[in-house]
């Protein structure tokens, strides 16, 4: 059975591109529009990761992985921040709120797919 991973950014051109990695490579994608969004489904319908954009309207990325971290199911899933932010208070803030790694956009395909592999094992 794939893995399900949750992609949240309110770029469409960006959850289309992680989508497209992330399929190729054998996953099953799901897709937030922003933090709230993301919330709503994942309460309904869990998953194995969740890849997250740090600006975004209505609930922001570091929102979000406190608000998952707070959920039994999300308390030990991988979250990944994928962002412009680079940062070092900004990957602390991520780090202190739960993130298990952060990626620098624009990204490379493999090296998301490296992450991927390395964080859900």
């Amino acid at each position: 059975m794939s893995k399900t991973i949750m992609t949240v950014d309110d770029s469409s051109s960006v959850r289309q591109m992680v989508g497209l990695t992330l399929k190729g490579a054998g996953y099953t994608v799901v897709e937030g529009v922003d933090g709230k969004d993301a919330l709503e489904k994942l309460k309904a319908s869990p998953v194995d990761m969740v890849v997250t954009d740090l600006n975004m309207p209505n609930m922001d990325g570091i929102t979000l992985i406190k608000s998952l971290r707070a959920l039994p199911n999300y308390k030990f899933i991988p979250i990944v921040m994928l962002t412009t932010e680079s940062q070092a208070t900004r990957k602390a803030e991520g780090k202190e709120a739960g993130a298990t790694g952060w990626i620098v956009k624009p990204f490379k395909p493999q090296q998301l797919l490296d992450v991927v592999k390395k964080v859900l094992g």
